[in-house]
């Protein structure tokens, strides 16, 4: 049994520890108690009443995919990091919610989670989130989270990463990104390259990383050469 089909157990059984983090004393505590964050979809499409079965930002040709995961990265942050952690690593004791498979059972476990939350021997474990932020918050975290590169997915590309990152910051102290064009192109190519080899770990077919992002922001402006460098220096120090 791989690793990826373990932790769906531990997801389905319900886990005493499945949203649980430690105080200092090392004493397990739940954070169920904690009060959901609005998260501001606005841009997203209107989902409609009737709740989907199934994620409609998978397909990374979606015109909503890019703007899905940004929008799923604020909600997650401010609702779910502090149980499952940054950047969806978990510290331990809340499942890896990477390798919670995107498809049909990965979206029905993960909604009625959402929906419902989780109560454990009358404590509640994790609030139910589905009438407070809705399932256009729902399917833009669940984006985000299943677009997460698999563990040390970017391990061999970083060097390669952090000279781009250094030429680009060089370029932004000496040229206009017009005048760079000719190589800021197989630059960006590259990137993009990198971007479309790295593998998420819940099998969502487009992995969103710092190169994908560092893509995105390259877009001929003079800002986006400080900005694209900023992208990946943040982005290599948090995946190390």
């Amino acid at each position: 049994m791989n690793l990826r089909k373990c932790l769906l157990g531990i997801f389905a059984a319900g886990t005493a520890l499945s949203l649980t983090s430690l105080d200092p004393m090392g004493r397990v505590e739940a954070h169920g108690d904690v009060a959901p964050q609005a998260v501001d979809t606005a841009g997203l499409p209107d989902l409609g009443e009737e709740w989907l079965a199934e994620n409609p930002w998978r397909d990374p040709d979606s015109e909503f995919w890019a703007l899905a995961i940004r929008v799923g990265a604020s909600g997650y942050n401010q609702n779910c990091a502090r149980c499952h952690g940054l950047e969806v690593i978990s510290g331990g004791l809340a499942p890896d919610l990477r390798y919670l498979e995107a498809d049909d059972y990965g979206d029905e476990w993960y909604l009625e989670r959402y929906q419902q939350g989780y109560t454990q021997n009358g404590i509640t474990k994790m609030p139910a989130f589905g009438e407070l932020l809705g399932q256009e918050a729902a399917w833009a975290i669940r984006t985000y989270v299943e677009t997460r590169p698999d563990e040390g997915a970017l391990d061999p590309h970083s060097d390669r990463l952090k000279a781009i990152r250094d030429q680009i910051k060089e370029l932004a102290d000496t040229t206009s990104a017009a005048d760079a064009e000719d190589t800021i192109a197989p630059l960006r190519a590259e990137m993009s390259e990198i971007a479309d080899s790295l593998e998420t770990g819940s099998g969502a077919p487009k992995a969103d990383s710092v190169a994908s992002r560092a893509v995105l922001q390259l877009d001929g402006s003079d800002e986006s050469l400080k900005k694209t460098a900023e992208i990946l220096t943040i982005g290599l120090s948090a995946a190390q």
